[in-house]
């Protein structure tokens, strides 16, 4: 594996992919380092390190914080991150199989493309304004941040809130989050690997010494918060355990496929000088791969924004149960794991309908010669192809939830800070160890271009060896 790293400098097309790729990243993470003026820092940490010691309603704030790479601890000009454009990227390929329009788009090849690029840029941008906007308007108001958080104390984040600084501080996190939608399109295209994936990966493994950092001061003090219960040896064990156990079963799930032999008939064989070994059509257990983590963690953080701001107003003190909504939505709460799970299971069904076209399938395999043993061509290949992919898309979807809620059930239960056990399965492990994967892959196909071995001998990360 370390003779494929030097190899990959060998390659002058690869080495200036990489080169490129980490500066933009780097770039990427002086963004989320730059504080926007005017917002108290020491009134900011303490607003974090409240939340952290009491525990209470801030795990939508430490999930935000998380995927945005520690830039909202900081109130940095990427605080928004580039989670508006994935909301903004999904829900544009939501809409697309719904509209005609946007379908006809998408037919029309490159161009239509573009367009949808295009309509998926405006989308952000207004994404950014309402979000930002309502991040303002919350952490101004020291009444909002003490209902929102569950804190006692009063904080003043910003010592001269009007509409200047509204204003001033929306345009800069609106522009802050387009400038990392164009790093991440930069790196889609002229680097390696998914931009805006690997811009998320890059903020979640930013916040890794910290959460060792405060991994070593659970065990030296042995409570995990005030008037928490004891955090013992046996407990780092096992979360040791269930570390190691997360990491195999993700990579088993990210490598995981199906495989379906297909067979050439003898004279398509010979035409097209097709070997007589048997190949296979894969369908991956997790084929939607970590979009709908991404999904999901991109719409749930919507809601509970919505029906607190709602929930301010005189209309929505009327009505109570708005303000109360906003509690089913905090990653502690259990309706949450069931609703994210829940939009997990929905998305995974839906990006395999979005993408995957067992009757187109079925027409190649028949255009080619080609048949699945034991089933006709035609209709009959194409429902055998849609009822196998739904069962292993079910089967991957249930696994790939019980690993995205078992940082907050540990977080939950034993009290845990959640920028800790975050990196014990879920999401963040998920996401990076599907984005690595994924670029692994790309680098691999640089260097097997050029007559270089890859990262490895055996496996299934070699396309060669199947």
């Amino acid at each position: 594996m370390i003779s494929a790293y030097v190899n990959c400098l060998k390659i002058p097309e690869l080495r200036q992919r990489i080169l490129f790729t980490l500066g933009i990243v780097a770039l990427c993470r002086l963004a989320g380092n730059i504080p926007i003026p005017g917002v108290n820092p020491g009134e900011l940490a303490r607003l974090f390190d409240l939340i952290d010691r009491q525990g209470a309603g801030g795990g939508l704030l430490n999930m935000f914080n998380l995927f945005s790479g520690g830039a909202l601890q900081k109130f940095a000009i990427a605080a928004l991150g580039i989670m508006p454009y994935i909301s903004a990227s999904i829900v544009v390929q939501l809409m697309t199989p719904v509209l005609p329009q946007m379908e006809k788009l998408m037919r029309e090849g490159e161009s239509g493309r573009q367009k949808l690029n295009q309509y998926t840029r405006y989308l952000t941008l207004l994404i950014c304004v309402i979000q930002g906007g309502m991040l303002i308007k919350t952490m101004t108001s020291p009444g909002a941040l003490s209902q929102l958080f569950g804190i006692q104390e009063a904080i003043q984040l910003v010592d001269n809130p009007g509409p200047a600084f509204f204003l001033m501080t929306t345009l800069i996190l609106t522009a802050g989050t387009m400038f990392i939608m164009w790093l991440g399109e930069q790196i889609t295209e002229r680097g390696i690997g998914n931009g805006a994936s690997l811009i998320i990966t890059v903020g979640i493994v930013d916040r890794l010494p910290s959460a060792l950092v405060n991994m070593i001061t659970l065990v030296r003090t042995g409570s995990v918060s005030d008037g928490g219960q004891n955090f013992t040896l046996v407990h780092l064990a096992v979360m040791l355990v269930m570390f190691f156990a997360c990491c195999a079963a993700t990579v088993a799930i990210t490598q995981g496929m199906r495989k379906i032999p297909v067979k050439y008939a003898k004279a398509t064989m010979a035409r097209h000088g097709v070997s007589g070994q048997s190949s296979y059509m894969p369908l991956r257990v997790n084929f939607a791969g970590v979009m709908p983590l991404i999904f999901g963690s991109a719409v749930l953080m919507i809601p509970p924004w919505v029906f607190r701001a709602l929930g301010n107003t005189e209309w929505g003190r009327k009505w109570g149960w708005l303000g109360e909504l906003a509690g089913y939505f905090d990653p502690s709460h259990y309706w949450y794991l069931i609703i994210f799970g829940a939009t997990i299971i929905l998305f995974s069904f839906f990006w395999v309908a979005n993408q995957f076209n067992p009757i187109q399938i079925a027409d190649d395999l028949q255009k080619h010669g080609a048949f699945v043993p034991g089933i006709r061509p035609g209709q009959p290949t194409a429902e055998f192809l849609d009822q196998s992919m739904t069962r292993v898309t079910f089967a991957g979807a249930i696994f790939l939830t019980a690993l995205a809620v078992l940082p907050m059930i540990i977080s939950n239960q034993f009290s845990i800070p959640y920028s800790i056990s975050a990196f014990f399965g879920g999401t963040s492990l998920l996401i990076m160890v599907g984005v690595m994967l994924d670029t692994m892959r790309q680098m691999e196909a640089h260097l097997l271009s050029y007559h270089y071995d890859g990262f490895l001998s055996k496996g299934k990360l070699r396309s060669r060896h199947g």
